[in-house]
Parts: structure tokens; sequence; C-alpha cells
């Protein structure tokens, strides 16, 4: 059954490639519902290929390039995001169509050949495009837009005027394969896109905010990243969630209580303490950071306005998974959040001056009331986290 999802229109087709068999992102980031890399055909009087895929994808991806091309030979192959997901297949495509002109940012045709050294294409065929910059194939001009560390330095976008397409690099793009199934939001899971983005692209807000105020010049009806399904409809608000995360807003109401936890005595009471803002009406996501991927409570701190952080103390110092994800937090410029620290120490707890030690230097307030657990939660730490909780939620 043809997927509708990744239909484009009768002129620009879909080549694209679904990933499976990966198991990290970029070596990091578990995709359970795999990933896609995305690549399109523009059938003009010229033709063009928008992007390539992985290199362990290049054999299906020229099947569905050449299927396509019903014969034809492609004039172009533009290159918006220089990284290896999306061009390990470009020197593939030149030994099969060795007439076709390059078309890149100047940057990007400097890293290409630093990729792959053996590459040889003569200068003459490449184009090295700026802001501004069209390249007209017929009924169909493309419109060069410069989005420089969203998220590499080389990164451009590029407009369709025909069909209204914005071909956005990785900007826009999502976890999943485009033939999985999401069991949130149709069609793409937002939760998936947050993580998405908060994850890859979260650190360069500010570049994020130029490159939208570029785009807003633009009637975009469509929007063709290199991971994640075609945007077609609301993309209004797909936009307001990229406006919302770039500048460090609050698209969630609810708490994220993230923990770490030798002996189950911290877990237990971040569990109380998701059972007490439960019991006041509050959305509770909670995460053992020691046991789950880094990236999923990262994203998720950013939806939501109130951050709970619950570590043990640890040779005078904190847990290291919960000093790995507030260094992860602050990288991506995690800010304007209410944040409430419950810690633990048999002897000497230190860790909530360790946590208010590194996150004294963000946009962040740190609730004044502190959970002290002497080992264990005591009647004590739990008036202490009625206080927390009523700090936590005072306006």
């Amino acid at each position: 059954m043809e997927d509708y999802s990744m239909i484009v229109s009768d002129s620009i087709q879909y080549i694209g490639v679904n990933d499976h068999e990966i198991d990290l992102f970029e070596s990091q980031y578990t995709v359970p519902q795999g990933i896609a890399y995305n690549s399109y055909v523009i059938l003009d009087e010229k033709i063009a290929v928008m992007d390539t895929v992985d290199k362990h994808f290049t054999e299906e991806w020229l099947g569905n390039l050449k299927k396509v091309l019903d014969g034809k030979k492609p004039d172009y192959l533009v290159i918006h995001h220089m990284e290896c997901d999306h061009t390990g297949s470009v020197a593939r495509f030149v030994a099969e169509y060795p007439e076709t002109t390059l078309v890149a940012s100047a940057k990007a045709l400097t890293m290409l050949q630093r990729f792959h050294p053996e590459f040889t294409h003569s200068e003459d065929q490449k184009i090295a495009v700026k802001e501004g910059d069209t390249l007209n194939l017929g009924n169909h001009e493309l419109t060069f837009i410069m989005a420089p560390m969203v998220h590499w330095p080389e990164v451009m976008f590029s407009y369709e005027s025909y069909d209204k397409v914005l071909f956005s690099a990785d900007a826009f793009g999502a976890f999943g394969a485009n033939d999985a199934v999401y069991e949130e939001l149709d069609p793409i899971c937002l939760k998936e896109a947050r993580r998405y983005y908060i994850g890859i692209v979260g650190k360069y807000g500010k570049q994020v905010q130029a490159v939208l105020k570029k785009v807003a010049k633009y009637d975009v009806q469509m929007i063709c990243a290199l991971h994640g399904p075609i945007l077609k409809p609301d993309l209004a608000e797909y936009l307001g969630n990229y406006d919302c995360w770039s500048t460090g807003g609050v698209d969630a109401e609810g708490v994220l209580i993230a923990y770490t936890s030798v002996y189950d005595h911290t877990k237990k009471a971040a569990y109380k303490m998701k059972e007490k803002l439960e019991a006041k009406g509050q959305e509770v996501e909670i995460y053992d950071l020691a046991r789950c991927d880094i990236s999923f409570p990262v994203g998720q701190a950013f939806s939501y306005g109130k951050v709970v952080l619950a570590t043990t103390t640890y040779n005078a110092d904190i847990f290291p998974f919960m000093r790995t994800y507030i260094e992860w937090l602050k990288e991506r410029n995690f800010a304007n959040r209410k944040i409430g620290l419950i810690e633990n120490g048999s002897w000497a707890p230190t860790a909530a001056k360790v946590m208010k030690g590194l996150l004294e230097d963000t946009n962040n307030t740190i609730c004044e009331t502190v959970v002290t657990l002497p080992s264990i939660l005591t009647p004590e730490a739990e008036a202490q986290m009625d206080a927390l909780v009523e700090e936590l939620l005072a306006d």
C-alpha cells in the first residue's frame, strides 16, 4: 500500500529509505522506531536530486532513484547538509551519473572533499551558492537559505516556489522511521520530534531563531526534512513548537522528576514526590537516569516548566548519572524553569549544594526548600517534601 504521508507532489518524488537496523543514532541516541534518511527528486526541464542517504543504504536508494528517473539523467545534486547519513552515497551517485552538477554551500563543498578524499569531480561541475541565490529547473525554482549552525556550519535550506516546499536539512526532523507506527500523535510523535530537536539542534537556539525569521518570508505549505515525515498539516503549530523550544519556552503543564538511587531509598522518595504532585492535579513524568537513554529525560525537561532532581551524595559529589544529566541540560541552554532538589546522604549530604553549584550559571529558579534524606525518607524529610510541593506549584 502506498504511503501517502511521504508524497510531495506529482513532480517532486520521495526516494528516501528507512533504517531499522541502527542501534544508536549518532552513536548515542536509542531509536526504538528506527530512523529515516530522506531524499527527493524534482522532475522538471532540469532534474534535481535533493540529498543522498547513509552509505549502508546506497543501493536501495539508487534503486528508488532509478525507478523515479525512468531512464532520465539528473542535472543537479543539491546537498543541504554534509553529515554522513546524508552524503554517504554521493561518491557512488557521481560514479553512476558523472555529468551531474553538485550544488551546495561553499563550506559544504570543502567539507565534501575532507570526508571523501578519494572523491573527484571537476570544479566546473560544482556550484557554490549563497543566501538568496536561485536555481531554475523550469516550472520549479529553488531559492537557497543559509542556515549556519543549524546544526553544522555549512547547512542550507532551499525553498521551492512552485509547490511551496521547504527542504530544511536536519531542521524540523524527528526520530523514527517513516513506516513506524506511533501510539501518540499522528502523523508524527511530538515527543520524538522534541527529543530530536533538543538532542541534535537544541544548543543552537539563536541560530534556529535566525533561520525561522528567514523562513517566515516564504509561503511554506510543506516541509521536507532529512529525517522524519513530510510535514503538511498544521505547519503553524509545528513552527510554533520550534519557536518555543529554541527560546526556552514551555509546551506542556506538569513536572518532570529525574532521579538516581543506589539502594532504592532515593527512588522511593522520588515516587513519593510524584504521588504528592499528582494529588495536586499535576501531570508527572519520572525517569531513573541510570536506566534510560538520557536523551528522553533531557528532551522532556524542555517540555515542562517544573523539574525535580533527586540524587544521592556520592564521593562528596553527586551520583555520576545526575551530573551527566545536568551537564546535558546546560549544554542545551536549559533555562526558565523552576527546579526542586532532593538529596540523600547518610553522614554528610552535599548533593543539593553540588547541584545548586552546577545550576548557578543558568537562568533557572532553584526552590529554597531542599528535601534531605538521612538515608531513608523520614517524617521530617516528608514534611520538607510537602513544603517543596507548595513552593514548586506557587505562582
